[in-house]
C-alpha cells in the first residue's frame, strides 16, 4: 500500500521517481507563480488551499519549505497527516504549535545544501569586493585595461563576521579561514561549544569588528531585520555584506540607503525580502552599482538535490518504521 505525499513545493522528476520507488504516491500542489497581494501578506493562494483540501484524507506526508511552511488551518484540512518534512534547512512558516497539539512529526534537511550555499557566499563576496560585474560590463562594451583602472581589495587577511554559525555558517568559515586566511568571528544566540572562532555577544559588536559580514541566519520573527541601519553603519564605508540566509534578516531599505550614500562599500545578495515573488524593492536596489544579486539559487546544485532527496526519504522511512528520525525539528513546548 502506497503512502500519500502532498508536495507544496516543486519536486523534480528524479525526486518523484525516488519517492515512488520507495512506496510513496506524490501529489503535487505547488502554489501558483502568479502571486496576489494577499499571498504577499502571508495568505495562501486559492490553488494551494484547493490542493490541500482535495488531498484531504489521502495524505500522510506534506513536503514543504521554510517560506511556504504549513499553517494550522491547512493541517486541519488533512486529518490523516502524520509528518511534515521541509525539503531545506528552514521551517519558519510551519505552525509548530499546531503540529505539537496534533501530535505530528516535523523534519527538515539542515545540511543538504550547506556546501553549495557556502560556495555561493564566497562567490558573492568576491564578486562584490572585486567589482566583477562592473569589470565584465567594461569588457563587453569593448574596453580593456585602459578603461578599467579600479583597484579592488583582496580578501586575504580580512576579518569575516558570520551571523549564524549553523550548518551553512560552519561551512563558510573554513572556506574563508583556510582559503583566504581570514580571521573569523560570529554571532549566535549563544556561543557554539568547541568552535575555534571568536564569538561576539552582539551583532553590533561583530559588525564593528568585521570587514565583511555574511548573514547565514534562518528566517522567522526572531531574526527579522537583525541587520539594520545601525549594524550597517557599524560595518562602515569599507564594509561588505553578503546574505545567503533569509531575505527578512536584512532591512532592505536601510541597505539601499547605505549603498546609495556609500556608507558601505557593497553587497552580495542571494535572498531578499518579498520572496518568492520578485522582491518589491529590487528595482531600487539594482540602481546601486555596488551590489550583486542572484535569485535565491545559492543552494541549487545537483549534489544538494541528491543529498536532500536522500534525507527526505531517510526521515519518512524512519517515521513509518517507528524509528528515530535522522533530522527532526524539536517541537517541544
Amino acid at each position: 500500500m502506497t503512502i500519500g505525499v502532498l508536495a507544496l513545493v516543486g519536486v523534480t522528476p528524479d525526486r518523484v521517481a525516488a519517492l515512488t520507488a520507495a512506496g510513496y504516491a506524490v501529489r503535487e500542489g505547488k502554489q501558483s507563480a502568479n502571486r496576489t497581494d494577499a499571498v504577499r501578506e502571508g495568505k495562501q493562494s486559492a490553488n494551494r488551499t484547493d490542493a490541500v483540501r482535495e488531498a484531504a484524507d489521502r495524505v500522510r506526508v506534506v513536503l514543504t519549505n521554510g517560506r511556504g511552511g504549513l499553517s494550522g488551518d491547512e493541517m486541519a484540512l488533512l486529518p490523516t497527516l502524520e509528518i511534515i518534512c521541509a525539503v531545506g534547512a528552514g521551517y519558519e512558516a510551519v505552525d509548530l504549535d499546531t503540529a505539537r497539539r496534533r501530535g505530528l512529526v516535523v523534519a527538515h534537511c539542515p545540511d543538504a545544501n550547506a556546501p553549495a550555499v557556502a560556495d555561493a557566499a564566497m562567490m558573492l563576496l568576491l564578486a562584490a569586493t572585486r567589482h566583477l560585474l562592473q569589470a565584465d560590463r567594461v569588457v563587453r562594451a569593448g574596453g580593456w585595461q585602459e578603461q578599467w583602472r579600479v583597484e579592488t581589495p583582496t580578501m586575504t587577511g580580512k576579518r569575516l563576521g558570520i551571523l549564524g554559525l549553523g550548518n551553512i555558517g560552519s561551512s563558510i568559515a573554513p572556506r574563508a579561514a583556510r582559503g583566504f586566511d581570514m580571521a573569523i568571528g560570529y554571532h549566535n544566540r549563544a556561543a557554539v561549544a568547541g568552535s575555534p572562532y571568536r564569538y561576539f555577544a552582539s551583532l553590533l559588536a561583530l559588525a564593528t569588528w568585521a570587514d565583511c559580514l555574511v548573514a547565514a541566519a534562518p528566517g522567522g520573527a526572531g531574526t527579522r531585520h537583525l541587520v539594520n541601519a545601525d549594524v550597517l553603519a557599524a560595518l562602515g564605508p569599507q564594509g561588505y555584506l553578503v546574505n545567503v540566509g533569509r531575505g527578512t534578516v536584512v532591512e532592505t531599505q536601510a541597505l539601499i540607503d547605505a549603498l546609495q550614500s556609500q556608507r558601505m562599500a557593497g553587497a552580495g545578495l542571494d535572498v531578499l525580502e518579498g520572496e518568492p515573488s520578485v522582491p518589491p524593492l529590487l528595482p531600487e536596489l539594482l540602481q546601486c552599482d555596488n551590489v550583486v544579486v542572484t535569485p535565491h539559487v545559492a543552494g541549487r546544485a545537483p549534489e544538494s538535490r541528491t543529498a536532500a532527496t536522500a534525507l527526505i526519504l531517510a526521515n519518512l522511512n524512519a517515521h513509518f518504521a517507528g524509528q528515530p528520525l535522522p533530522s527532526p525539528v524539536s517541537i517541544k513546548a
